[in-house]
């Protein structure tokens, strides 16, 4: 894996074409990106790779300096652009039934499978095919490449790349988050709150549980009140038709406690998230459940223990998205889709963190996430090519045909 030939700064591939898009996603695909692994080598071929043609990179480095964010400028430096935006990690393969090597791509009946290659390995491929070409244009906008970290964990990494870009004189006026939406244009998807809460009982024989704190039986009257609350968003005049399911979502998804049967459980945990509709505030459900365990819960518990205790601990969240459909980034998208057929996605996208930064942000890119996550991951070669034809349209919008560098020299 790994063969394409770097090129040497300013010049073109020597003794061969540029690369489609297919065989960078094999390059792509070669590099275990998985979130707990360094995504450092991949960030390294991309920034040699653009550097070949001329373009320089800016690495954003995390606290450790084993992942990185990558940002690109093409064109004109002298104002805002539009970013084309995507992530680099996947979620891991271990435990799944593959039946093909999950990072080394394979083909078979029109489809490219491998880890990644819908989500999003597949954008990020059409997007590096198209620079030659974004290149060779006298665009009247910069295109941005934006390609993050730790996104598959609670879209951590491309946080400290937008408050660096926040402090820039020229904000970029769109941005394209290349999620797989089967190149359907996507203006909106729920936002997410993922918490952790700790319950701590007293320990005793279970001969004599009522003078221990049953730390697994508290946490369940906490998981039943979450189930209440997710029952009262799901009435109707929550609703918003544009969403699948119509509402925001509530669940606890892990729970841990106890180590024997004839012990009372001192100590007990679980994981739930909330999903919420755009403006709608996911803290509303943490401090009601906060509330909840102040005042009905941790004083029966104290009184048998003083040192019972509830807490709660964030673990990730982002924004949901909601960009209008009669705006510029709408009508963009439209352009470069060739669909004003607006949709929502119910996944979730570090396209509420652009649009925070004051980025109109869309999502469309190729593949489906009905694939994403999965065994046999895979896009399909029409997609892909779907996406490299999104692209020309992008270029072409930006500059006419015959305004290329190589022409006007």
């Amino acid at each position: 894996m790994h063969s394409i030939r770097r090129p040497h700064r300013n010049t073109a591939y020597p003794a061969m074409s540029d690369p489609t898009s297919r065989t960078l996603l094999a390059e792509l695909i070669g590099f275990d990106t998985v979130s707990r692994h360094s995504n450092l080598a991949m960030i390294e071929f991309i920034r040699d790779y653009l550097a070949g043609y001329g373009v320089d990179s800016e690495l954003f480095y995390n606290d450790a300096r084993s992942k990185a964010n990558l940002f690109a400028t093409i064109g004109p430096r002298e104002r805002g652009g539009i970013v084309l935006s995507g992530h680099t990690d996947v979620v891991p393969a271990d435990g799944q039934a593959w039946t093909v090597e999950p990072f080394r791509m394979s083909e078979r009946d029109g489809r490219l499978y491998g880890r990644g290659t819908a989500d999003m390995k597949g954008f990020l491929a059409s997007v590096l095919a198209a620079v030659p070409m974004f290149v060779a244009r006298r665009l009247s906008l910069p295109i941005h490449l934006a390609f993050s970290y730790d996104e598959e964990i609670g879209c951590l990494g491309v946080r400290p790349m937008l408050a660096e870009l926040a402090k820039r004189p020229h904000r970029p006026v769109l941005c394209v988050i290349g999620e797989p939406t089967e190149l359907k244009p996507v203006l909106g998807h729920k936002g997410k709150l993922a918490m952790r809460c700790h319950v701590k009982g007293a320990a005793c024989h279970s001969a004599y549980a009522p003078y221990g704190v049953n730390a697994i039986q508290y946490a369940s009257r906490l998981i039943n009140r979450l189930e209440e609350i997710g029952e009262r968003l799901a009435q109707p005049e929550h609703h918003d038709p544009r969403f699948d399911p119509p509402f925001s979502t509530v669940q606890t998804g892990l729970i841990h406690g106890g180590k024997a049967l004839n012990i009372v459980p001192d100590a007990c945990e679980f994981d739930f998230e909330v999903r919420t509709l755009p403006g709608f505030d996911a803290d509303e459900v943490t401090s009601e459940l906060q509330a909840y365990a102040e005042q009905h819960l941790t004083p029966k518990m104290r009184a048998v223990h003083a040192d019972c205790d509830i807490r709660m601990q964030p673990l990730s969240a982002y924004p949901g998205l909601s960009t209008p459909d009669d705006g510029d980034a709408a009508r963009l998208l439209s352009i470069l889709s060739g669909s004003s057929a607006f949709g929502t996605v119910a996944f979730g996208t570090e396209g509420g963190l652009f649009e925070q930064a004051g980025i109109p942000t869309v999502v469309c890119g190729p593949g489906s996430m009905d694939q994403g996550h999965k065994p046999d991951e895979f896009v399909s070669v029409d997609q892909l090519q779907g996406c490299d034809a999104m692209l020309r349209r992008l270029a072409e919008h930006l500059a006419p045909p015959e305004a290329t560098d190589r022409e006007t020299d």
